[in-house]
């Protein structure tokens, strides 16, 4: 049975401009990797409404899951959860579980809980929570569309938490060889390896040592051990001692 196939949305005019560099997408790629979910797609998107809005139907059909990064916080520019819910043809407001955890959030800490932050209290009908054990403000999945936060540490322990309850398949097993040669000395020999073991993923990667030689790492994937672990054989077979 084939894994569960996803896409990522990262969702912000500050990834666009250049104000922040992105690492979220990132993030999670690697986990999904090690979740048995493969990533089909990655697309990054400023904060329009009816852009947010087209680019979550489109992948959430495309894909089992649609995970988002990115304008649920505050202020007047976070629009995500407004433009999912309209996605998914839902109502959107204040709901009674979001707004009890911010507001114990608030106060345990002395704070007012004020109408900005009150915004972050505000699900789509029929969505679940996902937690948030770093600053309260919840993220929610509404069918299979996952709503996180930009936040580099809140995303990163909002997808700590999410992951366990979806539907995983086989982790993506990775073997690496480091070869002191040029790419494009290299490239038939991984073409023919390639050709003899279609059941994996074969890519390179080119560097440049700090004494200004080429070099080349040669990566092999796939979900089966086995057939990774042949295919890995047969690449360090033609490339003996890495070179």
């Amino acid at each position: 049975m084939p894994n569960p196939t996803a896409a990522i949305l990262i969702i912000g005019d500050e990834i666009l401009t250049g104000r922040t560099r992105e690492g979220n997408a990132w993030f999670l790629a690697g986990e999904l990797a090690k979740a048995g979910i493969t990533l089909r797609q990655i697309r990054v998107i400023g904060d329009e409404h009816a852009t947010i809005t087209t680019a979550v139907r489109e992948l959430s059909g495309a894909h089992d899951h649609l995970f988002t990064s990115g304008g649920i916080g505050p202020t007047h520019d976070d629009i995500t959860a407004d433009a999912v819910a309209e996605a998914f043809g839902q109502p959107i407001g204040v709901r009674a579980d979001a707004h009890a955890i911010l507001a114990a959030h608030y106060a345990a800490r002395g704070a007012e809980f004020t109408e900005a932050r009150m915004r972050m209290a505000r699900i789509p009908e029929g969505a679940t929570l996902i937690e948030n054990p770093v600053s309260a403000a919840p993220g929610f999945s509404i069918g299979n569309c996952h709503v996180m936060a930009g936040v580099p540490d809140v995303f990163q322990a909002m997808v700590a938490g999410l992951l366990p309850r979806l539907g995983q398949g086989a982790p993506l097993v990775t073997h690496s060889l480091r070869v002191l040669r040029p790419e494009s000395a290299a490239a038939d020999a991984l073409r023919a390896l390639a050709g003899a073991h279609p059941e994996v993923s074969m890519g390179s990667y080119p560097f440049i040592t700090e004494t200004g030689q080429f070099g080349t790492n040669l990566v092999v994937r796939g979900t089966d051990p086995a057939a990774v672990g042949a295919a890995f054989a047969a690449l360090r077979a033609t490339f003996p001692e890495g070179k």
